[in-house]
C-alpha cells in the first residue's frame, strides 16, 4: 500500500492532503533529478526562445555614430539691452547658463524639424519613404513629427560644468546620413540661434517708433496751433525779449525821471532868478575927463615956464598952485561929472528868459517821454502777464513734444543699432566656433552579439523556470528521499511507474 502512494498516477488524489496537508520537502539532489525528468519540455522552451532571439538578432543592423563639438563663450546677444530706459543694462549670465541655453537650442524640436526638411525625410528615414510619399499633408506632418522625435532619441548632447565645449553625437544606420544630419544640424543651429536670440527683425522697435512718431506729430500740431492762435513765433525768445525790453524801458524811464527832476529844479531856480532880474539896464555911460585934461595941460605949461623962468619965479609958483589945487580937487572927486549914458534890455534877463524857455521845452518833452515809457512799461507788463498765463500750457506742450522727440530719437538709435547687430551677427558668430565638424564614421556598432548572448541567457533562464514550475505542479512525492523527509518515515522499496 505504501509503494502505491509513491508511484501514483496523475489522476490519483495527492497523498499530501491525506497526510494532513504537509508540503513536500526537497534537497538539492532532488532538483537535479526532477529537472532531468522535465528535460524535454525545458529543451523545447529553450530552443523556441533561442530561435526567436537569433532571428531578432539577425534583423539588427550596424549603426554609425558621427561626432562633433562646439566651443561656446559669452556673446553680445546675451548682454541685456533694455528696450526703454537703462535699468539692468549690461547684465550677463554666467558661463554655465550660456552653455545650458545653447544645449537647449541644439536639442530643440524646431531645429530637428529644420534638419529633416533640409536633408530630406526620405533620406533620413528610407524605411518610411514609401509611406511618406503616399501620405496626405496631415500625415506628412505627423511623420515629420515622429522623425523629429526619432532624431532626438539618436542625438546625444553632452556638457560639463565649467567647460565651454558642447559635444554632439548622432547615430544612424548610414554613416553618410549620420554625417549629413549632424553637419546640417550645426549649420541650422548657427542660423536658428541668431533668429532666436537676436530676433528676426526689428518690427517691435519699428512699431513702437511709429507710435511715438504719430504722437509726436499730434504734439507738434497742437504746439503749432497754440503758437499761431496766440500770435507767438517763439515763446521763449519772445519772453526773453520782452523781459530784456522791460528792463531797458525801465532803465530809460528812470533816466528820464532823473533828467526831468533835474530840469524841473533848474527851471525853478531860473524862474526865481528871472523874477529878481530887471528886464532893462544901463548899457554904457561916458566919464568927464576935462579936469584930467586941464591938469595935464597945466603940467605942460609949467614945463614951458621952467624953460624960461627959475622954479622960484612967480609965474612958475602960480602954475604950481593951480596944479596942486586941481590935483586936490581930482583926489577929492570934486571935479568928477557925469557924461553921456545909454540904457536897454538887460542881457542877463534875456539869457535867463532863454534858459527858462529851453528848460520849459525840455521839461515838457521829458514829461511826454516819461508818459511814453510808462505806457510802454504797461504794455510790456501786460504782454508778459499774458505769456505768464500761457506758460503752463506752453510748458506742457513743450514737455510732451520734447519727451516724444527724445523717445523717437532713442528708438531710432536702437533700431539702427539692432539692425547693425543683426547684420553683423548674420555674417558671423564669433562666440560660437565649431571645433570639430562631423565626418562619416568608418566603423559601426551592432547589437547582434549582445542580443545573442541575452537570448541564450534568457532562453536558459526561461527553460529552467518552466522546469521548476512543472516540477512543483506535479502531484505526489516525486522521489523516495523527498517522501522520507516529508512523511518522516523510511522508504523501504520503490516500484516503477505503471503505464
Amino acid at each position: 500500500m505504501s509503494t502505491s502512494a509513491w508511484t501514483s498516477v496523475p489522476h490519483d488524489p495527492p497523498p499530501l492532503r491525506a497526510t494532513g496537508g504537509e508540503r513536500a520537502r526537497y534537497a538539492p539532489a532532488d532538483f537535479v533529478t526532477l529537472l532531468w525528468r522535465e528535460r524535454g519540455l525545458m529543451l523545447v522552451v529553450f530552443l523556441v526562445i533561442l530561435v526567436l532571439g537569433v532571428g531578432f538578432a539577425t534583423t539588427l543592423k550596424k549603426s554609425y555614430t558621427a561626432q562633433s563639438s562646439l566651443f561656446v563663450r559669452l556673446g553680445q546677444e546675451y548682454v541685456y539691452e533694455p528696450r526703454a530706459g537703462d535699468a539692468g543694462r549690461g547684465a550677463v549670465p554666467n558661463s554655465d547658463q550660456v552653455i545650458q541655453s545653447e544645449a537647449e537650442i541644439l536639442g530643440s524640436g524646431e531645429l530637428r524639424e529644420r534638419v529633416i526638411r533640409k536633408v530630406g525625410f526620405t533620406r533620413i528615414f528610407p524605411n518610411a519613404a514609401r509611406k511618406y510619399a503616399g501620405a496626405t499633408p496631415e500625415g506628412k506632418r505627423k511623420l515629420i513629427a515622429e522623425g523629429r522625435d526619432s532624431i532626438g532619441k539618436n542625438l546625444k548632447i553632452e556638457t560639463a560644468p565649467d567647460n565651454s565645449i558642447i559635444r554632439l553625437a548622432y547615430q544612424h544606420e548610414d554613416p553618410e546620413v549620420a554625417e549629413k544630419v549632424l553637419n546640417t544640424l550645426l549649420e541650422e543651429y548657427l542660423i536658428y540661434r541668431r533668429t532666436l536670440l537676436i530676433g528676426g527683425d526689428n518690427r517691435v522697435l519699428q512699431r513702437q517708433k511709429d507710435i511715438f512718431s504719430r504722437k509726436l506729430a499730434d504734439a507738434d500740431a497742437a504746439y503749432q496751433s497754440f503758437l499761431s492762435t496766440n500770435d507767438i513765433a517763439d515763446f521763449n525768445a519772445q519772453k526773453t525779449g520782452l523781459t530784456q525790453l522791460q528792463s531797458q524801458i525801465e532803465q530809460q524811464k528812470y533816466s528820464v525821471d532823473a533828467q526831468l527832476q533835474d530840469r524841473t529844479g533848474r527851471l525853478a531856480a531860473v524862474e526865481a532868478e528871472l523874477s529878481r532880474t530887471p528886464p532893462e539896464t544901463i548899457l554904457y555911460r561916458d566919464t568927464d575927463m576935462s579936469a584930467s585934461t586941464k591938469l595935464a595941460q597945466l603940467k605942460l605949461d609949467r614945463e614951458g615956464l621952467l624953460a624960461r623962468y627959475t622954479p622960484n619965479a612967480q609965474p612958475v609958483q602960480d602954475i604950481n598952485a593951480q596944479i596942486a589945487q586941481l590935483e586936490a580937487g581930482l583926489a577929492a572927486g570934486r571935479t568928477n561929472g557925469e557924461g553921456a549914458r545909454r540904457s536897454g534890455p538887460n542881457p542877463i534877463w534875456q539869457t535867463l528868459q532863454t534858459t527858462r524857455n529851453d528848460l520849459r521845452a525840455e521839461v515838457a518833452a521829458l514829461q511826454k517821454v516819461q508818459e511814453t515809457y510808462a505806457q510802454q512799461i504797461t504794455d510790456v507788463n501786460s504782454r508778459l502777464l499774458r505769456l505768464a498765463q500761457l506758460e503752463p500750457q506752453f510748458n506742457e506742450l513743450s514737455r510732451d513734444r520734447d519727451v516724444l522727440s527724445s523717445n523717437v530719437r532713442d528708438f531710432t538709435v536702437k533700431e539702427q543699432q539692432d539692425e547693425a547687430q543683426r547684420q553683423m551677427s548674420a555674417e558671423s558668430s564669433d562666440n560660437i566656433r565649431i571645433v570639430q565638424r562631423a565626418v562619416a564614421p568608418s566603423t559601426g556598432k551592432s547589437l547582434k552579439k549582445p542580443v545573442l548572448i541575452l537570448s541564450v541567457l534568457f532562453a536558459g533562464f526561461t527553460a529552467l523556470c518552466v522546469g521548476l514550475v512543472r516540477m512543483f505542479l506535479r502531484p505526489g512525492l516525486q522521489t523516495p528521499a523527498s517522501a522520507s523527509r516529508t512523511l518522516g518515515m523510511p522508504v523501504l522499496a520503490t516500484a516503477g511507474l505503471k503505464r
